[in-house]
């Protein structure tokens, strides 16, 4: 499916406010199988959205660059990593190395991914929601949520599901057959 960015933009902006207060008070629901529910949801928000379509995080976010991820991606360019960093991170205040600008510089025109096969561990777990506790990876949902329709998509139906008992989203979640109790 294709996105339409601005129009993505502008309802997660819209919807932003509600949806981080939703989170952030989401453990005192006490949901149970909120987890297998947020994995159903994110396996249908990728079978509904393409990420080559897309390619908003590697346009509007910097992955953390790691040092193993740094030297892996400095030894295929055939720089030192210190090259690498001078020409393309920056140091910020927690210590992390992030790229300097955005869209990443290895975002290709047809959003691919140029160092795909060697690309930052961050990039290779976005948007971070298949592999944790969907409560402990809240945090992380909430700023992912305006770069990434999928994360959005997640969350979104989560809500609908949670606090306006959309019976209709809770089934279309449950056909993908992962057994959930809610």
């Amino acid at each position: 499916m294709s996105i339409d960015i601005k129009a993505f933009t502008r309802k997660s902006a819209r919807n932003k406010k509600k949806y981080t207060t939703f989170l952030k008070g989401l453990h005192s629901r006490k949901v149970r199988g909120l987890t297998p529910l947020a994995k159903k949801l994110d396996k249908l928000a990728f079978k509904e959205i393409d990420c080559l379509k897309c390619a908003n995080c590697c346009k509007t976010m910097s992955p953390t660059w790691k040092p193993a991820d740094i030297k892996r991606a400095s030894d295929h360019l055939k720089i030192t990593p210190q090259a690498f960093r001078k020409k393309w991170l920056y140091k910020d205040e927690t210590g992390d190395w992030l790229n300097t600008s955005t869209p990443c510089q290895f975002l290709g025109k047809d959003n691919k991914c140029k160092i795909y096969l060697i690309r930052p561990y961050d990039c290779k777990g976005f948007p971070h929601m298949h592999h944790t506790d969907f409560l402990v990876g809240r945090e992380v949902n909430i700023p992912n949520m305006t770069s990434c329709p999928a994360v959005y998509h997640v969350i979104e139906n989560i809500y609908k599901i949670v606090v306006e008992k959309d019976q209709e989203v809770l089934d279309k979640a449950n056909h993908l057959h992962l057994k959930t109790h809610f």
